[in-house]
C-alpha cells in the first residue's frame, strides 16, 4: 500500500484478489506460525524468557512503527476504538503465546491455541453476521475430532490445566477476537494494523518485564543475529501475512485454514524436538489437514471491500 499525504479517504473498489491469493498467503502464514516453537525454546534455552523476547521483539519494531502510525492517522484518527483493540487484544495474544510455547509442551499449548477457530467461527456469527453453511461446520467438527484425537481424548486432560495451559487458552481467544476485529476495522491500512500489533506486544511484554522483575541477560552477537532472524521471520513476515489473510477472508473460513499450524507444529515437533506421537494423534492431524482443504477450497465465499489511502 503506498502511503500519501491527502487528508481524503476515498472508498474505492480495489481490484479484487479473490479468495485464491489470500488463501495460499494465509497458509503460508500458518506454516511459519507452526514453526515458531523451535526458535523459542532455542532462545529459552539462551537464557531468554517468552515477555524479554517480545520486547526485543515486538517491542522494538512496535517503537520503529510509531512514525507510520503518525504518518497514517489520517486514515485512522475517526476508527480509534478499533485501533486501540487492535493493540491491547493483538499484543496480548501474541505475548501470552510466546510465553505459552517457550514454558508449556508444544502439542498441548498448541491444542488450546487452536479452540480459536471456534471462538472464530462463532464470534463471525455474533459479531459480523457472517453465516455457517454446512461446509463451514463440518470443517469446524472435523477440526475439533482432529484436535481431540491429536492430544490422545479423555486422556488428555488427566491433569489439570497449568499456567501455561492458561496463557494458550487465553491467547486463542484474543487471536479470535484480533480477526474478528481486523476484518471490522477495513477502514484502517494494513500497515497501521500491524504497526499497531507490534506495539500492543512490547507493551504488554514491558509491563509484564517490570511485574515480575526479569532482567534482560547480556545479548551476544551471535544471539542478537538470531533476533534478527527471528523478527524478520516470525514477526514481520508471519504477522503481515496473517493480517493480510485475515483481513481478505471471512473470519470463520480463515480461522479454520489456521488450524494448518497446528498439523505443523506437531509433526515438527516429533522431527526437530523430542516428542512423539501415536497412530490416534496422526489421525487428528489429518483430519485437521482435510478441514482446513475444505475450507480453502469453499467456491463460495467472498472478499469484503476495502478502503485503502
Amino acid at each position: 500500500m503506498s502511503l500519501v499525504t491527502t487528508p481524503v479517504i476515498a472508498a474505492v473498489k480495489p481490484a479484487s484478489p479473490g479468495t485464491r491469493g489470500p488463501t495460499l498467503v494465509l497458509l503460508a502464514s500458518a506454516c511459519l506460525w507452526g514453526l515458531l516453537w523451535w526458535p523459542l525454546k532455542g532462545f529459552a534455552a539462551a537464557g531468554l524468557s517468552g515477555p524479554v523476547l517480545s520486547l526485543l521483539c515486538y517491542g522494538v519494531l512496535g517503537v520503529c512503527g510509531i512514525g507510520l502510525l503518525w504518518r497514517e492517522r489520517r486514515a485512522w484518527q475517526a476508527h480509534i476504538a478499533l485501533l486501540l483493540s487492535l493493540m491491547a487484544v493483538g499484543g496480548f495474544a501474541n505475548t501470552a503465546f510466546v510465553q505459552a510455547l517457550v514454558i508449556g509442551d508444544v502439542v498441548r499449548v498448541m491444542l488450546l491455541f487452536y479452540l480459536a477457530p471456534v471462538w472464530s467461527v462463532l464470534g463471525g456469527r455474533v459479531f459480523l453476521g457472517e453465516k455457517i453453511s454446512r461446509r463451514r461446520a463440518l470443517a469446524v467438527a472435523l477440526a475439533l475430532v482432529g484436535l481431540w484425537f491429536v492430544i490422545g481424548g479423555d486422556a488428555a486432560w488427566s491433569r489439570p490445566l497449568g499456567f501455561a495451559d492458561w496463557l494458550a487458552l487465553t491467547a486463542g481467544l484474543a487471536f479470535a477476537g484480533h480477526n474478528l476485529i481486523a476484518r471490522a476495522a477495513q477502514a484502517i491500512p494494513m500497515l497501521s494494523k500491524t504497526a499497531v500489533v507490534f506495539l500492543g506486544s512490547g507493551i504488554v511484554s514491558a509491563v509484564t518485564v517490570l511485574l515480575t522483575g526479569e532482567v534482560v541477560p547480556a545479548i551476544s552477537a551471535p544471539l542478537a543475529l538470531g533476533l534478527l532472524a527471528y523478527a524478520f521471520i516470525w514477526v514481520v513476515l508471519a504477522t503481515a501475512t496473517w493480517l493480510y489473510g485475515v483481513t481478505h477472508l471471512e473470519s470463520g473460513r480463515a480461522g479454520v485454514i489456521l488450524t494448518v499450524e497446528l498439523l505443523v507444529a506437531v509433526v515438527s515437533a516429533v522431527i526437530l524436538g523430542d516428542e512423539s506421537l501415536r497412530p490416534l494423534e496422526w489421525a487428528g492431524g489429518l483430519l485437521i489437514a482435510v478441514a482446513a482443504l475444505i475450507e480453502a477450497t469453499d467456491p463460495n465465499d467472498s472478499t469484503p471491500k476495502e478502503k485503502t489511502a
